[in-house]
Parts: C-alpha cells; structure tokens; sequence
C-alpha cells in the first residue's frame, strides 16, 4: 500500500539577506511546495533552484499550474515538469530539477527527481498525494500571486 503524503503550498519571502536566492532577486517571493510539512525548496536548496510556482508573468504562472495538473504535457519532457527553476527568470536554458507526474484516479505521484540537463537523478520520493488536495494547492499557487500584488 502507497504512503499518501501531504501536500501544501506556502508563500516565501526571502528577507534580502538571505542566501536563499544566491544568483536570484532577493526579493522575489514565490510559492514553496510542503510535503508532510518539509519544505522542497529547503530539501533542495543546494541546487540553487526555487520551485516555479506563485512568480512570474501570468503566463508562465498558468503554464506551471497547468503542467502539474496535468493539462498540458511539457514539449519535449512530456510527462516530467520542471519544479525548482532559476530564481532569475525561470528559463529551462538555466537548468532546473524536473519530476515525473503521474495520476491514477485519486491520487497523484510524484517521482524520479532529476537535475536538467545533465540527467542525473535526485534520491528523493516517490510521494503520493490525493487529487484533491494537490489540485487546490496548485491552483491556490496563482491566487496566491495575485494577492501578493
């Protein structure tokens, strides 16, 4: 039986002299994804990435949401989706770390982490979430750009 993990959202606002964005606009907020109460970006702050959700345009904003709840396969990873971005400008040319999304009725699953390009894979997950929930974190992603404005 799969483990369902907990999945939640919460906005972070890096104080400016902070490191947590230490090639990025230290005063960008953006949108961190909780699992079990564990933060990605802090699991994954090494890598120098930020997760891509609640900053940017608009369009990159519904691009991620709709990539993660699987509306919109992504051109040339399908079914993996870039998660930790560039805190500058989010561009994939920056490298990022990708997760593989896959649901099965209910619930949703992410797994096999990798760092792009290079390919090389990320010992963390897999983590199960309900439908439910994940789908109105994610969408809260952007409601929660819009409030920050």
């Amino acid at each position: 039986m799969r483990k369902i993990h907990h999945f939640q959202t919460k906005r972070v606002y890096p104080s400016p002299d902070s490191n947590d964005h230490p090639f990025g606009d230290k005063s960008q907020s953006f949108v961190d994804v909780l699992i079990d109460g564990r933060s990605m970006h802090e699991m994954l702050k090494k890598h120098e990435r930020i997760p891509c959700f609640g900053w940017g345009i608009q369009q990159f904003q519904q691009q991620n949401i709709d990539y993660f709840l699987l509306d919109e396969l992504h051109p040339y990873l399908y079914h993996r989706y870039p998660l930790m971005v560039c805190s500058w400008c989010g561009d994939e040319d920056c490298g990022f770390i990708s997760v593989l999304v896959e649901r099965e009725g209910d619930l949703v699953t992410w797994q096999e982490f990798r760092i792009e390009p290079d390919d090389r894979s990320l010992p963390l997950g897999p983590f199960t979430f309900t439908w439910d929930e994940y789908e109105r974190e994610l969408r809260n992603t952007y409601t929660a750009n819009e409030r920050s404005r």
